[in-house]
């Protein structure tokens, strides 16, 4: 059985836990979250994406 659940919706649930059990601060999330808006204006946007989805493609086991 396969279970699809979008990337952001992982990290959101990784966010929560951080600040509910590792006492992470709100404002430290909003931080990281803005870095990711500002850095995806750049010009590392595109190696992070192909980056991101090399990562995705070898967790499922999708390299053959």
């Amino acid at each position: 059985m396969n279970v699809s659940l979008p990337l952001v919706f992982v990290l959101g649930v990784i966010s929560w836990a951080a600040i509910k059990f590792l006492g992470v601060r709100m404002w430290v999330a909003v931080v990281i979250a803005l870095f990711g808006f500002w850095l995806s204006h750049t010009f590392l946007a595109p190696a992070i994406e192909s980056g991101t989805r090399t990562g995705v493609g070898v967790v499922n086991g999708d390299n053959k």
